[in-house]
């Protein structure tokens, strides 16, 4: 039996429950060369809409943040420091900007390095995880042994949002 592919219904939930759900759930990363990739997802952070200081759609809707108002389940990847593609993945209802941000596979830890990983680029700006023929996530049990931590890199955001225990990590 093949592992199921995640769709909107499941994405269409708020950010921080799928940050949670995420946890060993298999993301799968069909490369140019035909080669496939499947990583289990062991860290991500939660950007919860309008409201959260920290999240891009904070500051509202601009042509970075488009996506973000889109239909759950949609591929939102932005550059930072011009070298570093961060995947996220667009979650809650269409017009509430919501995203996780995925920051570790495996045993690898850091948006940066989940981004070479992948070779993602701009490309994927806007691709819906359940048509892509290249990236889509498959359901796993649901894990009970993690912990959660304060987002990182987001002291901007001030002391209420950067201290929110939206970052959820895999224990084993």
């Amino acid at each position: 039996m093949n592992p199921e592919r995640l769709d909107e219904r499941f994405f269409s939930q708020d950010a921080v429950t799928v940050a949670r759900l995420l946890l060993g759930k298999t993301l799968v990363r069909v490369f140019p060369d035909g080669s496939v990739g499947r990583y289990r997802i062991t860290e991500t952070e939660a950007y919860l809409g309008e409201a959260d200081k920290a999240c891009h759609a904070s500051k509202g809707r601009t042509p970075r943040t488009e996506v973000m108002y889109h239909k759950a389940g949609k591929i939102y990847v932005y550059l930072i420091y011009g070298m570093y593609w961060m995947l996220n993945f667009v979650t809650g209802p269409e017009g509430s900007p919501q995203a996780v941000l995925i920051r570790g596979l495996d045993d690898l830890r850091g948006s940066g390095k989940v981004g070479r990983l992948l070779s993602v680029d701009k490309n994927f700006y806007g691709e819906e995880l359940q048509n892509s023929p290249r990236m889509w996530v498959e359901d796993a049990p649901e894990l009970s042994d993690f912990e959660t931590a304060a987002r990182v890199g987001i002291d901007y955001a001030g002391e209420e949002w950067k201290n929110k225990p939206w970052r959820f990590i895999a224990l084993r």
